[in-house]
This record gives structure tokens, C-alpha cells and sequence, in this order.
């Protein structure tokens, strides 16, 4: 069923997405304030104000869909702003490539600004975006999504960057290598590019898609505003609707953070108020594992995230900073990213820690 995302809706939807981004994803305020300019843009020329929102079932079998994002490090870009027509381009490009219309546009990972940036496309080139994506949260890596999980190919595959130039890729022999040769030339178009992949049928989406996040976001940010009007607690909201939990909460006392290979690494270290406790968190521009005590509490590919303890804002990994009062959340993964192949691309030796199994919390992110 078709509905509308307006410019009373961006707010919401930014700050839900921010909350699953577990950190990552980009910078939500960036994506906010581009999305409600090219709304009110288009409602001063009399435009349709709107970005039509589709369920994956509404989509023909047949037809021919692909996942829009920005691909390179949320510290990069929240300092090199977008020429604007990026991710347009990239569209347009794979569409001359295939020779045929596309159906809509797919969200390829509702975490962060990423969430937003194909609600941008999808109103730069008139298609309806498909409400739910590829990872249920966001990933630091291509591979890491349901359509690779799947099996589905990358390619082709597109990127561009600032000055117009779209780069096809037009045969990819693994996931793996799409990651690789699309970092390498992220970092040489500035660090930051838009990208478009992968190319599915409609029949794919259906499958592989992980239906309703869009959905999820608005609901959580809508959540968070409430509470701040009602004198909630934000925190314990939004855990409940992720049907999660809040796993501490203390202020940040020491943020270790570097940019390398096109990634926002490093360790954060949160002290409870009483002093008496301590949660470590490493991240790869998302948050991987949380360790109370030096115990591990929480394991990537569940959901680890940030926010601000007064007001629920989610916080992303780019503006950790000493003295920060927060609360963390943890959330079940969806199940899709809970398989034992899945584990191949998303659990923590799929980030180096071969050593830290993963023990599922209980429950479904969308349950």
C-alpha cells in the first residue's frame, strides 16, 4: 500500500534511523536538513512535496529495482557536504547501463543517514522507495547485507562522486571483492561517494528484503519526541520497541577514534554515575561489541547504540566526545542476520573477533 513521506515526517524517520544505525550509517542531521531542503525546494515551485513510500509486495516480480547509499567514512562526511546529484547520477547511469526503467528504489541500510539518503533519490528522480533494506541496522562493510547473504551479485554496481563522474563495475566475481575495489576508489573520490547496488528483481526484493524498517525508524523517533514531551524516559521507550533493553548508563570518560581504509575505528570507554561500573565499546564505524567489566555483553550483529541521556538524540560514533551523559541500548538483530550463514558476513569473526562467540539476545528486532 502507497503512502507519503512529507516534510512533518523527516524528523521522525531521523532520528529512529539514527537509533538503528548503532552509530554508524552516517550523520543524521546532514540527511535531515538535505531531505526537508529539496521538500520545501519543491514545494515553492509548486512540486509535489512528497516521497512516495511502496511495500516490497507491491512490487511486479519482473521488474528491475536497485539499493541506493553513501559509501566512505561518517567522519568524512560530516566535513565533505555532497554536490547534490550524486546518488541521481548513479541511478540514471545504471539505468542507461540496463536499458530498462527501474521500479523503484531500496533502502540499502536503514542506519543513520543512509536511511534517508534513497527517500532524497527517490524524490530526485520521481521513484517510490520500498519501505524496509538490506541489514536491519547499519554495517560498516558491502558484503554485509541480506542480498549478499543470499547470494546475489553485486554487479553492476555504481559509484560517483562530487564532480559527476560515475564509475559502472560491470562483472564482480565475489562480495568481498566489491567491498574492496569500491573502498579503494571511495577513498579516492574524497572518501565519501554515492552508491548503487545491487541490481535486483522484484522477486529478490521480496526475498531478501528486510520488510518494515522504514516503518520501524519513524515509530522510534516518533517515540522519542513523545517522550520528551510527556517527561518520559526516552532510553526505555525506544529499548522496548526494539524489544530490547537499556544495557547502561554513565558518561564517557575516553574516546579512542582514527580514520583508516575508509573506516571510523576505535574504542569508547562509559563510566557509570556511581563510578563503580565500566562499559567498553569498540566500533568500526558502527558499535561491534560492549564489554561490562571486561565481560562481553553484547555481540555484533545485535543492536548497540547511543543516545543522549536527557533527550534520546541517537549519538553516532563521529561525535563521541569526553563527558557525553548517555545511555546504551542494546536490540535483537532481525532474524535474517542471525543464520548461521549470516554469521559467515555479520558476526564478530566476520570483524576480526575470533575469539568472541556470538550468544543471541533473546527475541526479533521486528517481532
Amino acid at each position: 500500500m502507497k503512502r507519503f513521506i512529507t516534510v512533518d515526517d523527516v524528523e521522525t524517520i531521523a532520528i529512529g534511523a539514527g537509533i538503528l544505525g548503532t552509530g554508524g550509517g552516517g550523520n543524521t542531521y546532514i540527511g535531515r536538513v538535505w531531505l526537508e531542503h529539496e521538500l520545501r525546494q519543491r514545494a515553492a515551485r509548486g512540486e509535489p512535496a512528497a516521497v512516495s513510500i511502496i511495500d516490497a509486495d507491491d512490487l511486479p516480480d519482473d521488474c528491475t529495482t536497485l539499493a541506493i547509499s553513501k559509501m566512505g567514512a561518517p567522519t568524512v562526511s560530516n566535513e565533505k557536504l555532497a554536490q547534490g546529484m550524486e546518488m541521481y547520477n548513479c541511478v540514471r547511469a545504471l539505468e542507461d547501463y540496463l536499458k530498462r526503467p527501474l521500479a523503484g528504489l531500496l533502502i540499502g541500510e536503514i542506519g543513520g543517514s543512509n536511511s534517508i539518503m534513497p527517500l532524497i533519490a527517490g524524490l530526485q528522480t520521481g521513484l517510490p522507495v520500498i519501505d524496509g533494506d538490506a541489514m536491519g541496522r547499519a554495517f560498516p562493510e558491502l558484503q554485509m547485507d541480506t542480498f549478499s547473504i543470499g547470494g546475489v551479485s553485486h554487479a553492476p554496481m555504481a559509484l560517483g562522486d562530487a564532480h559527476g563522474n560515475v564509475v559502472i563495475f560491470h562483472t564482480l566475481d565475489s562480495a568481498y571483492r566489491a567491498e574492496q575495489y569500491a573502498r579503494v576508489l571511495t577513498i579516492s573520490m574524497g572518501g565519501s561517494a554515492a552508491l548503487a547496488m545491487p541490481v535486483v528483481t522484484g522477486v529478490q526484493a521480496k526475498r531478501y528484503l528486510i520488510r518494515g524498517t522504514l516503518t520501524l525508524a519513524q515509530r522510534m523517533g516518533a517515540a522519542v519526541l513523545a517522550a520528551r514531551k510527556a517527561g518520559d524516559d526516552p532510553a526505555e521507550v525506544v529499548a522496548a520497541l526494539g524489544h530490547g533493553h537499556v544495557l547502561f548508563r554513565g558518561k564517557i570518560t575516553d574516546v579512542e577514534r582514527k580514520t583508516t581504509q575508509g573506516f571510523a575505528r576505535g574504542r569508547m570507554t562509559i563510566v557509570s554515575f556511581g563510578g563503580g561500573q565500566r562499559l567498553d565499546i569498540d566500533f568500526q564505524n558502527e558499535n561491534l561489541i560492549a564489554r561490562l567489566n571486561g565481560e562481553v555483553v553484547a555481540v555484533v550483529p545485535d543492536l548497540i547504540t547511543l543516545v543522549q541521556l536527557e533527550d534520546g538524540e541517537p549519538i553516532g560514533t563521529e561525535s563521541l566526545r569526553y563527558g557525553l551523559r548517555v545511555a546504551v541500548l542494546a536490540m535483537p538483530a532481525p532474524r535474517q542476520l542471525k543464520t548461521p550463514r549470516a554469521l559467515e558476513f555479520v558476526g564478530p569473526a566476520a570483524f576480526g573477533y575470533h575469539d568472541v562467540p556470538f550468544t543471541p539476545m533473546p527475541g526479533d528486532l521486528l517481532a
